[in-house]
């Protein structure tokens, strides 16, 4: 079976992990800190925050700019639910707005037309590793006085250019960047999140609503020749990561430079590879962004059966995922209001297949890959 993902992990996160074990810390302790060290300076972010998964850094990241009930937040239906879902959580209303043409990123010009006097944020998500127009997106941002999450679950490795040169995602062009580090994702800690943001109020407060709202970290208390007493000056949650996640995430980062070259090269044969398959496009980058390849997207012809072709691929012995979901068309957020429709969204959802896709892949498995969809579509691919 060629799976759709694979992480890469080996002797060197086993060895971190058994370090941490032994250690006797587990928990949020000196690994966090270094993680977080670590990753900013990967990313070139002034502060980086670690959390149990990307879920809770987006509801982190609202909270901190304060977002609460009655506000909206301009976003995407076409990503994962967890977006949409942290909004909710917070009392605020998701806004709903369509993607780029031919792409899997919000449009920057839907966004003007969906500010509303309750309008208090953007979220916007750098869909399967490929970066957002983040300059066409700050334009309308600085415009209407609106702060801007980004999404970045998918993107570590991903860079945009910017007018000073090429740019990690995660050095935040908007407000607040939020990372998920689940074993879907380029590097893993199996769950796992990262905030990363260039001011420091908002940084302290994720590290303080991180700990139950704990004014003195476990760390301090425990490596001070007094005993202090801690207070809880605000409510917080327990998102806190473990000091195994982080020993893991640690020995991830060294791998990631490699990780992203194998995923670009497996992406670039990709592309060669399907030009002669009729009815399938590939992905294409933007001149100005540099995708980590987190997933890889073909967008099936009309009249091509999504169900059918990924059916196909299977009983080769090849997993497939379906487009990226809609949130609007799932019960969980049926109730929100859509102001307008959301073709591009849905026509992604429903005519985008992802291929597998992973820095240890072989040649032959592309191989195969490509021979299988080019044989499932040339028999028609409609449903049996």
């Amino acid at each position: 079976m060629i799976q759709i993902a694979r992480p890469l992990l080996g002797e060197a996160e086993a060895e971190a992990a058994r370090e941490a074990v032994l250690s006797g810390w587990v928990s949020q302790g000196p690994a966090v800190a270094a993680f977080e060290a670590e990753f900013a300076r990967l990313t070139g972010a002034a502060h980086a925050c670690a959390v149990s998964n990307c879920t809770t850094a987006l509801h982190l990241a609202l909270l901190g700019l304060g977002i609460g009930p009655g506000d909206e937040v301009i976003t995407v239906s076409h990503s994962f639910i967890a977006a949409a879902n942290a909004i909710r959580q917070c009392g605020a209303m998701p806004v709903f707005v369509d993607i780029e043409e031919g792409g899997y990123n919000i449009d920057p010009e839907a966004i003007a037309p969906a500010i509303t006097p309750r309008s208090r944020a953007l979220l916007v998500v750098h869909q399967v590793g490929m970066p957002c127009d983040m300059a066409a997106v700050m334009r309308v941002a600085r415009a209407h006085g609106l702060p801007v999450i980004e999404d970045a679950a998918c993107a570590i490795g991903a860079e945009i250019r910017t007018p000073e040169g090429w740019q990690p995602v995660g050095a935040p062009i908007g407000d607040v960047a939020c990372f998920s580090f689940h074993p879907r994702k380029v590097i893993t800690t199996g769950e796992g999140g990262m905030l990363t943001t260039a001011d420091p109020a908002l940084d302290a407060r994720f590290r303080l609503w991180r700990q139950h709202g704990m004014s003195l970290p476990d760390t301090l208390r425990h490596a001070s020749d007094r005993v202090l007493f801690e207070t809880y000056p605000e409510r917080g949650f327990n998102y806190r990561m473990t000091d195994v996640q982080a020993a893991v995430g640690r020995a991830q980062l060294t791998r990631l430079p490699g990780i992203i070259a194998a995923r670009r090269a497996l992406a670039a044969r990709y592309g060669a590879l399907l030009a002669a398959v009729p009815g399938v496009t590939a992905p294409a980058e933007p001149d100005w962004a540099r995708s980590n390849w987190q997933s890889y997207a073909v967008r099936l012809a009309p009249g091509l059966d999504q169900r059918a072709v990924m059916q196909s691929l299977l009983d080769r012995g090849i997993a497939s995922r379906r487009g990226i979901m809609c949130a609007h068309l799932e019960p969980a957020q049926a109730d929100v209001p859509l102001p307008r429709p959301l073709p591009r969204s849905e026509a992604a959802r429903d005519r985008a297949v992802l291929l597998p896709l992973y820095a240890q892949m072989t040649g032959e498995e592309q191989d195969r890959v490509v021979e299988a969809l080019a044989a499932a579509v040339a028999a028609g691919a409609v449903p049996a």
